[in-house]
């Protein structure tokens, strides 16, 4: 006779979403006997989704499927709901677009048991539809197995704020109290892992990836995560690291509660600051106010350290001035990797700082950072017609010209076609300045067009006189015959057609289509989306 297996019992949320909840509970039941159960919650759908649960559940008796009369208007209550309903020891969480992969609740059953573990988290992917390319979630938390026997030991889980890529003991849950908040409060993930962290758990991490998180940028309705267009979804944001930050102070966890707020400066302050530019005036200024009165309850301490980190200097630039500025300037820092471009500023005592007219934001503690930490500046001039690519690197602070800077590798790659790039290598040549770095590379459209249309990502890699390397991406220039569409002839396809273009960081992209066919969907693509 087998031993007893654990099991989980696995809570499934939607709301109309009747073309993808089938999908989530079958990827569900598909984990096999590791599941004893799939809870269905239904937040009152109007598209038929519960009635097309209810004829699942009819052929499978591990499924039930409850309906909430009233929606709740966010994701807490239903889960809520399920988590009340579950009945095996152990519970996890599943959103009505996304899917559980083979063998989920096999690994972190198995994490969890071994390591006695209240809570086993795996690697989540993020998947773009429909081009399929995955991107992982905090990976550097799961690159290989591990148990903790408190969360503080590895400060870093409060990046991870999802509560879908882990396994949770369901007594741990229910005798600490912990549940999401009800209602319509966004974000209630953020919330929610701070209350399972506060609780200080055991806990065990695997590699294996547990989770699809699929993205639809193009759907009609945005997930609350994409749909930041108006400015309550920042208040939401800021309300849920606020409280966030509350619990685990209150918890006693310190040193969580530090990193909480460090994590908010590095993704969350990037993130928006980084989109600022494609908002109004009304949103820029309600932004700005409300950013400066929540940045306004950090101490100190919390910004001291490493004050020219990308998301701390963001920081002191909003509380050092009352109105909106240099949107342009924060929004290469926003960059990843970060850019800190010109005009490169000295206070009167010959101090770098961010401006002459804000001093008081120094930057001195850039002179101790090597060059492959620096957020360094390269503009990206291309010009499609000519098949070439001008990039020149600025000096930041005699930080580049101390580390001797020699070539340039170009990578070209393709943004949804893991593994197809373009590279080469070429030369910086120092101006007679001695304060601009500049190189010349061909870029050859059709190239790139015949291994894959769509959208390519330039990334460069710098080499130093020590052998050293550092990470960057460009800056793209704007100007006369820069970033437009462009049609190229071509004896191989006839025509190429080109667009090269900034994205939300600033960064150079370009976007090729090799014949009328190959155009054919761009056209198409961009048609559907005019709608959004």
């Amino acid at each position: 006779m087998r031993p007893h297996r654990p099991q989980a019992s696995v809570v499934v949320i939607g709301h109309d979403d009747a073309a993808h909840v089938s999908d989530a509970v079958r990827s569900a039941l598909a984990q096999g006997p590791a599941v004893r159960e799939v809870v269905a919650v239904d937040d009152c759908s109007t598209d038929g989704s519960a009635d097309l649960l209810d004829r699942l559940a009819d052929d499978e008796p591990r499924l039930r499927v409850i309906r909430l009369p009233v929606n709740s208007g966010g994701c807490g209550t239903p889960r809520n709901t399920g988590l009340d309903a579950v009945t095996a020891p152990h519970v996890m969480f599943l959103d009505s677009d996304d899917v559980l992969p083979p063998g989920a609740a096999d690994a972190l059953l198995a994490a969890a048991t071994r390591a006695d573990a209240q809570v086993a988290g795996g690697l989540c992917v993020r998947r773009e539809l429909p081009s399929g390319r995955e991107v992982p979630w905090e990976p550097g938390l799961y690159a290989s197995p591990a148990v903790l026997a408190h969360p503080a030991r590895r400060p870093r889980l409060v990046h991870d704020t999802l509560c879908v890529n882990k396994l949770y003991a369901t007594g741990f849950l229910r005798d600490h109290g912990i549940r999401f908040p009800e209602g319509r409060f966004r974000y209630e993930d953020i919330v929610f892992t701070a209350r399972v962290w506060a609780a200080a758990p055991r806990v065990a991490l695997v590699p294996d990836r547990v989770y699809v998180w699929h993205v639809r940028r193009s759907a009609r309705q945005l997930s609350i995560s994409l749909d930041r267009a108006g400015i309550g979804n920042w208040h939401s944001r800021t309300l849920a690291c606020r409280t966030a930050h509350g619990i685990l102070l209150d918890a006693g966890e310190k040193v969580l509660a530090r990193r909480a707020r460090a994590k908010f400066l590095d993704r969350e302050l990037r993130m928006y600051a980084r989109e600022l530019l494609s908002r109004d005036e009304e949103y820029r200024r309600a932004w700005w106010a409300h950013t400066r009165a929540f940045l306004a309850e950090y101490d100190a301490a919390d910004l001291a350290r490493d004050p020219v980190a990308p998301g701390r200097l963001t920081a002191r630039v909003v509380l050092a001035s009352p109105e909106p500025r240099d949107l342009h300037r924060l929004r290469e820092l926003a960059a990843r990797p970060a850019r800190l471009r010109p005009p490169y500023a000295r206070a009167a005592d010959g101090t770098a700082c961010w401006s002459s007219d804000l001093p008081e934001v120094t930057l001195e503690a850039l002179s101790a950072r090597p060059a492959p930490l620096l957020p360094l500046a390269v503009d990206a001039e291309l010009r499609p017609r000519a098949r070439r690519l001008r990039l020149r690197l600025h000096e930041l602070y005699g930080g580049v010209a101390r580390a001797g800077p020699r070539e340039v590798e170009v990578e070209w790659r393709h943004r949804d076609r893991a593994g197809v790039t373009v590279r080469r290598t070429v030369p910086l040549r120092v101006s007679s300045a001695g304060n601009t770095w500049t190189a010349q590379t061909p870029v050859h459209p059709e190239r790139l067009a015949s291994l894959a249309p769509g959208a390519w990502d330039l990334r460069l890699r710098l080499r130093f006189r020590d052998g050293s390397t550092r990470r960057v991406t460009a800056h793209a220039l704007a100007g006369p015959g820069l970033l437009r569409r462009d049609a190229l002839p071509s004896l191989r396809h006839g025509v190429v057609l080109v667009h090269p273009y900034a994205t939300h960081s600033g960064s150079l992209a370009l976007r090729v289509a090799a014949g009328l066919r190959g155009i054919a969907p761009v056209l198409h693509g961009r048609l559907r989306r005019l709608p959004h």
